[in-house]
């Protein structure tokens, strides 16, 4: 279904911190009425949750991948019915 509701908790590996990467997936996630999180981790990596209408994750998703400074080695991607527990896109 077009409009089905879907969260995604993905994890990205490689070149991901320090370059601005997450106020990207912040901007176009405030773009694409998706809601959820974005972080930084300790080990390098970022992990995000994305919740919204299944194309605009995905079209987050495909943003995110194509950050002009990030060197993506890996990304996790786990799909779930989504919660709907949160009301904004946030950045920590």
């Amino acid at each position: 279904m077009k409009d089905e509701k879907v969260r995604a908790h993905i994890r990205v590996y490689g070149r991901v911190q320090g370059i601005g990467f997450r106020y990207f997936a912040v901007f176009n996630a405030k773009a694409l009425d998706v809601k959820g999180f974005i972080k930084n981790l300790k080990d390098g990596s970022v992990e995000g949750v994305f919740e919204g209408k299944k194309e605009d994750v995905k079209s987050l998703i495909d943003r995110i991948r194509r950050h002009p400074l990030a060197r993506i080695d890996k990304m996790d991607i786990k799909w779930e019915k989504a919660k709907n527990e949160f009301d904004d896109f946030n950045m920590y």
